[in-house]
């Protein structure tokens, strides 16, 4: 079954009640890597059998009464699933399944004949490397960022004829490259878009500029506008757009007197307790991390250096998540006012591997959607304003650190906070990862709020 998620069509199929016990799965989900829907379905055909495969394989074992080691294990099934999808040489040359009636051979004779006369289609892809990369008279910042902006389009939808690219890609597109980081480009990544996409909406973060989305779709429209003038195309989609978005909102830090408001209202989720909304709001505002590191953190992740109690921040490969920069690995002392409230205690808590309980896992693989959400909308029904989001957290520490007595040094913070050191040279580099750790719990310490905020803790 398809199902459209942002600009991406994704495979899902029900695992049989029967074997659920035995594969350890509801569901099977599968991103499809296309925004193009006939694609997705040839995708999906292949992917509906392989999982038929599966499942027969699996009833066939149970039926033997077989060791359950013997089943087949569906993480390694899903790994080739993802595989297929991510190789489509794989997949042309994976044979077609029995139960797809073969064309008889007449018929294939005469499709191949009526192919062989048809000119074949312009894919995106050529079409940039024949009139902008392999073109004389391009520039070189024209053809640097003409392939920037193509690159992006083929990253969500994948390559396609230029004859059926029209406004409903284009807008799309133009939806997705607002909602994209500012940093995107500037540092090493594994996400796709829409999961850069999501992470900054996650945290957040600064997203690019009208100027520069009108920038990659204008290169769009002059390549375009090539296209039609030798007729491949009939009409150019990346024209009459707006790019007006208004004025920036400035994010800013919390006063006292909105902390106040937002600690002493009525939580509006359900489906989070408001405890997990204690604990995640003070963890942020005693340590400045980002929403995301917070709700991902697992309970090996609280650990002991050079005696102090500390977050570990890095990379997850179970769930495909990570921090949003190298610099964003870091440990973080916890902070004493954390650890009076009972943090250290959460490691005991039975909540799967998490430390942070009550939240669940996006179909994205991105936990604490939901609280992000039930954040924003008690925020507006407590009449705060917009300037301050969860990622204000951030802005409050790191002024609170930067205001602080003049021995607490610019990089500790820096490191503290994940930023990216201001001078990267090699002796910032070496220094950064000399940093003590009872430098970093002298600079967590340097936070404070008013006692009567957080006086109660998550209980």
């Amino acid at each position: 079954m398809l199902r459209i998620r942002g600009t991406t069509y994704h495979f899902r199929r029900i695992v049989p009640l029967a074997l659920r016990s035995a594969l350890n799965q509801r569901e099977i989900w599968v991103s499809l890597k296309t925004g193009y829907q006939s694609e997705a379905r040839r995708r999906a055909s292949l992917l509906h059998a392989r999982t038929t495969e599966l499942f027969d394989e699996t009833f066939r074992v149970l039926a033997e009464g077989q060791e359950r080691q013997a089943v087949p294990h569906v993480r390694d099934a899903l790994k080739d699933l993802h595989r297929l999808v991510e190789s489509p040489a794989g997949i042309e040359a994976r044979p077609v399944p029995a139960s797809i009636p073969r064309p008889r051979p007449q018929r294939m004779r005469k499709v191949a004949a009526v192919t062989a006369s048809k000119p074949q289609a312009l894919l995106l892809s050529e079409a940039l490397t024949r009139f902008v990369l392999e073109n004389p008279h391009a520039s070189a910042d024209t053809r640097k960022a003409s392939q920037r902006a193509v690159e992006l389009f083929l990253q969500t939808f994948g390559d396609a004829p230029v004859s059926i690219i029209g406004g409903e890609k284009a807008g799309a597109f133009r939806d997705l490259l607002f909602s994209l980081p500012a940093s995107l480009g500037k540092r090493k990544s594994s996400l796709t878009l829409t999961e850069e996409a999501d992470r900054a909406r996650e945290d957040d973060s600064p997203t690019l500029s009208g100027k520069s989305v009108k920038n990659h779709m204008m290169r769009l429209s002059a390549l375009w506008n090539q296209l039609l003038q030798r007729e491949l195309v009939t009409k150019n989609p990346w024209t009459g757009w707006s790019f007006e978005t208004g004025s920036k909102t400035i994010r800013r830090g919390w006063s006292t007197q909105e902390l106040q408001t937002l600690m002493t209202g009525q939580w509006p989720s359900t489906s989070v307790p408001e405890s997990t909304f204690r604990i995640i709001t003070m963890i942020g505002a005693y340590s400045g991390m980002r929403l995301g590191e917070i709700c991902h953190l697992r309970t090996e992740d609280v650990q002991t250096s050079d005696g102090i109690p500390c977050f570990v921040i890095r990379p997850h490969t179970g769930d495909g998540w990570s921090p949003k920069t190298e610099a964003g690995i870091r440990i973080v002392p916890v902070h004493s006012k954390l650890i009076e409230a009972g943090l250290l205690h959460l490691k005991d808590t039975p909540d799967g591997p998490y430390l942070i309980p009550g939240l669940n896992m996006s179909k994205e693989g991105v936990r604490g959607t939901v609280f992000g959400r039930s954040f924003s909308t008690m925020k507006t029904r407590l009449g705060l304003p917009a300037e301050i989001t969860f990622h204000s957290f951030r802005h409050s520490v790191s002024t609170q650190l930067r205001n602080a007595s003049a021995d607490i040094r610019e990089i500790w913070i820096d490191k503290l906070l994940g930023h990216e050191a201001t001078h990267k040279s090699q002796g910032t580099s070496t220094y950064l990862s000399g940093i003590t750790t009872a430098n970093l719990k002298h600079t967590v310490e340097a936070i404070s709020y008013p006692e009567s905020i957080f006086r109660n803790g998550w209980s």
